[in-house]
């Protein structure tokens, strides 16, 4: 295998929030950094478009307001930023953001430890931010090694969805539930769940906004899948409540009036085979978990459904830290076995990082549309 020549500077696209509300996104000439003894230079080739990239590329900016100057290799886009929003974006005012959680790639060079050295010439993946870059320098034990025959791209979706789907599992277990609910279930994160749920045959009742959405789903083999768009939404929703027993969801709208309508059919399901009455509602824990952002209205709960009941935030990497570095391997050991099967990613459009920032390519990704997912390929720059 011949060696890259590796320069001694390369892009990264970073996101910046200026103090008049302009929003700056931008390829930047970067030092590439030599790795130190324990770390490896990636050389990435693969790295996906997240929703929580998306949430850090273009923060609450108006996508409509979009512009894009510079040239084709180093276009500069900028946008809006409303003034309701800017009180949020306060901690990163003239900060410029490296962007990108995960991506795969192969290691060019490695510093000086035995286990630096293994990796050299081995293509692998990462989950550390700074991801939309030409190259990422990275801890040797922080890279997952890739199965032989295994692509970066196959590779590059196998930390933030994956980890997520079985840490949406793992919480249920934890928490004492014995089936769960997802919204916008027809994402590449939901579709994954759906494959997770089939294969440990676990109740999930997948929720979605289109007809389009639910027959997917139901291509897959999902058994319950109810269109929140549906005149007998909640009627449904209650029925497969009910045929599953599912009392805690994962919720990525965020906002609207979803997550209670979810504790209402929640509790008119479990009440199906109350003994008796109660004045306070059943005595079952029902718990929703907000992990996105999807609908940016208030969230509204209207309490129609007695007091045992919580709804809280729900994000992967505290979920990691809490349950300790044995059981977060053990969920990494599975994505690697299942990587081209149960975690495979699909992907719509396979773009460089300067095509990232394209007028049209914002367009399609920045919607977050279901089978919009996008594939940045730094190498390509």
């Amino acid at each position: 295998m011949t060696t890259p020549t590796i320069p001694a500077t390369a892009l990264q696209l970073r996101s910046l929030v200026q103090p008049d509300g302009t929003l700056q996104v931008s390829l930047e000439p970067t030092p590439v950094p030599t790795p130190g003894p324990d770390e490896v230079l990636i050389q990435v080739q693969a790295t996906p478009i997240n929703p929580s990239d998306i949430g850090l590329l273009f923060g609450p900016a108006d996508l409509s307001t979009v512009q894009v100057a510079g040239t084709a290799d180093r276009p500069v886009v900028t946008a809006h930023i409303p003034e309701r929003a800017m009180p949020g974006m306060a901690a990163r005012l003239g900060q410029s953001m490296p962007v990108g959680n995960e991506g795969a790639g192969l290691v060019v060079a490695a510093g000086s430890s035995p286990a630096a050295q293994a990796l050299v010439g081995r293509t692998v993946a990462v989950i550390g931010g700074a991801m939309y870059a030409q190259y990422r320098s990275m801890p040797a034990a922080q890279c997952l090694p890739l199965p032989a025959g295994t692509t970066a791209a196959e590779g590059a979706s196998c930390f933030v969805n994956p980890l997520t789907a079985l840490g949406m599992v793992e919480t249920m277990k934890r928490e004492g539930h014995t089936a769960l609910v997802h919204t916008a279930a027809a994402s590449n994160l939901g579709q994954m769940l759906n494959r997770v749920c089939q294969k440990d045959g676990i109740g999930l009742v997948n929720i979605v906004r289109k007809p389009e959405q639910a027959a997917l789903l139901r291509e897959m083999g999902a058994q319950h899948v109810c269109d929140s768009t549906a005149p007998t939404f909640m009627a449904d929703l209650t029925d497969a409540l009910a045929a599953t027993g599912a009392t805690i969801a994962f919720d990525a709208t965020g906002g609207g009036t979803l997550a209670g309508q979810i504790l209402q059919c929640m509790e008119s399901a479990i009440n199906r085979t109350a003994k008796e009455y109660s004045r306070y509602g059943s005595a079952v824990h029902k718990q929703v978990y907000l992990y996105g952002h999807l609908d940016t209205r208030p969230t509204e709960i209207q309490r129609t459904f007695g007091m045992a009941w919580s709804v809280g935030g729900w994000l992967l990497f505290p979920f990691l830290n809490k349950i300790g570095d044995a059981a977060a391997q053990a969920l990494r050991t599975r994505v690697a076995a299942e990587l081209k099967t149960t975690f495979a990613s699909q992907y719509a459009r396979t773009v460089s990082l300067a095509e990232a920032l394209s007028a049209d390519a914002i367009a399609f990704y920045g919607p977050r549309n279901t089978g919009a997912k996008v594939l940045i390929d730094p190498s390509k720059d």
